[in-house]
């Protein structure tokens, strides 16, 4: 014998009438239209913050700005203490990039002037002369360091680009006191069923 219990228990769910939603009175109308929290803006930031926070487009224009001077999207944020630190990056990447790049040409020109047979390079003057074969090592050793350093100035300058659209991103981020959920249940007498509202 087949029971139906559990059948019964599943059609008497799905039978109760639930409602989701509550029509809105003429009369029910608030006065004042709440906005999400997330458009909420904390009234502790300066004006100009909040309508910073209250543009969508802000993450894109703020990497706009540095993709085209490193640095102003931050500055366009109100992050202006970054701004050194960018130029710190990529000026230490480009620097280091042309002392090897020097050291790899006086290098590699010392080298040539070997090969056409005139010994009159710095490199033999040294306490200790460097030899043909060690000006070739000289100069790849150079030449390594100079292309990490320019891999690092545009790494640094892809950073920056991502700093300030990540920036921008964590300015309208909601991070509200209240973030607590606080469930509200409404027992309607006209309606049989039950409503479960949950506030964030």
């Amino acid at each position: 014998m087949i029971n139906l219990k559990p059948l019964y228990l599943i059609i008497l769910i799905f039978y109760l009438p639930a409602k989701g939603q509550e029509e809105l009175k003429i009369n029910d109308v608030p006065e004042k239209i709440a906005l999400p929290d997330s458009i909420q803006i904390n009234h502790r930031f300066s004006p100009r913050i909040q309508r910073l926070i209250a543009d969508p487009l802000t993450p894109s224009k703020a990497a706009f700005y540095s993709a085209i001077i490193p640095g102003l999207g931050q500055a366009f944020l109100g992050k202006g203490w970054k701004v050194p630190i960018i130029y710190a990056a990529i000026g230490a990447s480009l620097y280091y990039y042309d002392i090897n790049n020097k050291e790899m040409n006086s290098y590699r020109t010392a080298y040539k002037r070997r090969l056409n047979g005139f010994f009159d390079d710095e490199y033999l003057e040294t306490e200790i002369p460097i030899t043909t074969d060690q000006l070739l090592l000289g100069m790849e050793f150079h030449k390594n360091y100079r292309d990490i350093a320019i891999i690092l100035a545009a790494a640094s300058y892809m950073l920056n680009i991502l700093e300030a659209n990540v920036s921008a991103h964590l300015l309208q981020f909601n991070v509200n006191d209240d973030l607590s959920i606080i469930p509200n249940i409404i027992i309607d007498n006209e309606i049989t069923g039950l409503q479960l509202a949950v506030k964030f």
